[in-house]
């Protein structure tokens, strides 16, 4: 206990070292120290001294409190970082080894408060032997396992094994942890343990406690600031980065800062002076200089330099009085000009050959050579694959700004453009692409730019200049199929012959990619995000980003999992082995999605019925699959209409890929329903459908968890 005291105290020791007794680091009538930590604004001890009520501090018995959070004991407060560290109580998981082998810990939420759980400075770390955990903040998921040192363990000894630790893909607002034994453990109960911690506390928490009496954790929380909450940013020193929420938003905040070569607190107005370290340079007769520079959205660096003055200063040629002096400083003046208009015209001029080469190298790296060499080999791909430039795009998305984003996913993010001619489009902007599949990369996109379908998104182009590629199709106007289906505003009903129709024509374009282009296309990701609809609310199936090209004596790809969950092909997951029948388990979740309108996993089913896959195939087995049907369908349909297209999914999605049938057949099953269905009739209004963020699920077999207010959790 005594070492970790010592190291909280060197913590706060080493952010007030710069302070100085002329600044002040809290609101005037404020005090900024508890024991031996200082309080910087935005927090502040006692009323009216912080930002608002979040960054309340009660300094009882010389330690800080937050009293938004119940108590919650304060351990360092990071400034520059914009990081406060607080005590919480460890969640852990024990139970009788005789029962079933998952525990449910509570999740953790910060509510409507302005802190995030830190990416940066927390890892997540799982104890106990034999246990496995997953983070889920119900966009994504991480997680790891440990293991079990012996084969058996006693009932004195509650841990054995080794912790794991992980690192967390997003700043999370919340998250549920979901903690699970591997292993059946011979002897007593047994207990293991999930959390968030800092990193920087790890060692020291490990030494001062051991493995069995952890009683709490040290966790670190990003602060955020509205513009209107810190209207004194100090001479205007700030920023407005945003943090990635891993959902398809952003959260911006005001971050404040003093500058290089000057300390104190840039919250506070006129509380930064110059630095000590440039005042010692400065009295040596040297001067102080700073490259500086920001290394990310949340750290601003730089090097400090203490350098020698030039022979000819300003003041020495001031202090000239004879006539030499002025000739001789006129001269330097009028050299010193032409010297600084060589050396701007020669910056511009290496500025632009430098902008050549790596506009070559780039266009190299991704694959263009391949591309030139593929069209010289094959003159009907001539003018086939338009090739933009990087110029051209930038225009097209006003520099790729923020406000032109359509969407963000796996692959890359979306951005609406307007060319040159007015046409509209969507430019996507990919992540990295890997150099050994460059040769793979050119061959879709040229097959891609030969795809002619009406219910497939036409790719028009591509950039292959910059340092990632950038694909350029039509844009399609009304959104995705996931925000018509789960738009409940009724400004668009969802009638059983549209649902057919977008059924049909999402059915005949995977079977016109899997059978009729001249070298068969596997999608690997048919999900209703990526099903778009046109101005006439016809279906454009898209976002080819993870689809593989398939030789025609080739029955199925070996490939690394990849896909959304609730969509995959479970007889894929188990051998990563893809093949056509993937896509049509894919596709038979998307019909379902039609029929009930609801989401591919939801939280407000329980247990194995939390997938609805395997919640409409239970369904079916006991003979209610009407009840799980949307209300208008089953108003509109017969009984023996909806039974007939119950069937097909469940063929769909049969646990056997050979028993499914073929997305021709599929396709051929549904133009003949919908041909057949006499439709009611119902007001149609092509209004506009509201965005919505697709939302990344866990499997069906992960535990079930709770969740708590953040503030809840504390106080319990």
């Amino acid at each position: 206990m005594k070492q970790l005291q010592v190291f909280h105290i060197v913590i706060s020791i080493l952010l007030t070292a710069a302070s100085t007794e002329a600044l002040d680091y809290a609101k005037t009538g404020c005090k900024d120290i508890c024991g031996a930590m200082q309080i910087p604004f935005p927090f502040g001890i006692g009323p009216n001294c912080s930002v608002n009520e979040w960054y309340a501090i009660d300094c009882n018995s010389s330690k800080p409190y937050l009293s938004a959070f119940h108590n919650l004991e304060v351990l360092s407060v990071r400034l520059k970082e914009q990081i406060v560290t607080v005590k919480v109580p460890k969640i852990s998981g024990c139970q009788n080894p005789l029962q079933n082998n998952t525990d449910l810990i509570p999740s953790v939420d910060l509510g409507e408060s302005p802190f995030l759980f830190s990416k940066t400075h927390n890892v997540f770390i799982v104890e106990g032997c034999g246990h496995a955990a997953i983070l889920d903040d119900q966009n994504h998921f991480t997680g790891c396992s440990t293991t079990c040192l012996n084969e058996s363990i006693s009932e004195e000894k509650n841990y054995s094994g080794i912790s794991c630790q992980t690192t967390i893909p997003h700043y999370l607002q919340s998250y549920t942890v979901d903690l699970s034994r591997l292993q059946r453990l011979d002897g007593g109960g047994h207990c293991g343990s999930a959390f968030l911690v800092d990193e920087t506390y790890v060692d020291y928490w490990y030494e001062d406690y051991g493995v069995n009496n952890k009683s709490f954790i040290p966790i670190s929380l990003m602060w955020t600031l509205k513009n209107d909450e810190i209207p004194n940013c100090w001479e205007g020193n700030f920023r407005r980065p945003s943090l990635d929420l891993g959902n398809g938003s952003n959260v911006y905040y005001m971050k404040c800062y003093c500058g290089f070569g000057r300390e104190g607190n840039p919250y506070l107005y006129n509380q930064c002076q110059e630095s000590k370290r440039c005042k010692e340079c400065r009295d040596s007769g040297r001067i102080c200089q700073y490259d500086e520079g920001y290394a990310d959205d949340l750290d601003y660096r730089g090097n400090f330099f203490c350098v020698y003055p030039s022979v000819y200063s300003t003041q020495d040629l001031a202090r000239s009085k004879s006539p030499i002096g002025v000739i001789l400083g006129t001269s330097i003046s009028i050299g010193l000009i032409f010297l600084a208009k060589i050396i701007f015209e020669l910056y511009k001029l290496i500025n632009k050959i430098k902008t050549k080469r790596r506009r070559e190298k780039f266009f190299k790296h991704n694959g263009g050579l391949l591309l030139k060499q593929r069209e010289a080999t094959d003159t009907s791909l001539v003018d086939k694959t338009i090739l933009f430039t990087s110029t051209e795009l930038e225009k097209a998305t006003n520099h790729f700004d923020d406000n032109r984003i359509l969407g963000r996913g796996g692959q890359g993010t979306v951005y609406k453009g307007m060319l040159s001619d007015g046409r509209i489009v969507a430019v996507k902007k990919s992540k990295v692409v890997d150099e050994s599949q460059l040769e793979q990369f050119i061959n879709e996109v040229v097959i891609l730019s030969q795809v002619n379908h009406r219910n497939v998104v036409k790719l028009l182009g591509c950039c292959l200049e910059t340092e990632v590629p950038i694909l350029v199709s039509e844009f399609i106007p009304n959104g995705t199929l996931y925000e018509l289906i789960q738009d409940h505003t009724n400004e668009f009903p969802l009638s059983l012959n549209l649902r057919l129709q977008i059924a049909a024509e999402v059915a005949a374009a995977l079977s016109y990619l899997h059978s009729e282009t001249s070298i068969p296309i596997y999608h690997r990701d048919v999900k209703t995000t990526n099903i778009l609809m046109d101005e006439t609310y016809r279906a454009k199936v898209s976002d080819f980003g993870t689809s593989r090209l398939v030789s025609i004596d080739q029955t199925h790809l070996t490939t690394l999992v990849k896909g959304t969950f609730g969509y995959l092909d479970p007889e894929y997951f188990q051998s990563s082995q893809f093949t056509e029948k993937s896509d049509v388990y894919s596709f038979g979740v998307v019909l379902l999605e039609l029929l009930t309108r609801e989401k591919p996993i939801s939280f407000t089913r329980f247990g194995e019925n939390r997938n609805l896959a395997t919640h409409f195939m239970l369904a079916m087995e006991k003979g209610h699959v009407m009840s799980i049907f949307d209300a208008m369908v089953v108003k509109e349909g017969s009984r023996d209409e909806l039974l007939a297209i119950a069937n097909l999914a469940s063929r769909c999605l049969d646990a056997k890929g050979r028993n499914r049938p073929t997305m021709k057949e599929v396709a051929m099953a549904l133009e003949g329903m919908r041909t057949s269905h006499v439709p009611s009739t119902v007001q149609m209004n092509f209004g506009k459908v509201n965005s919505s963020t697709n939302i990344f699920m866990l499997p069906n077999d992960v535990s079930t968890s709770t969740t708590i207010n953040f503030r809840e959790s504390i106080s319990k």
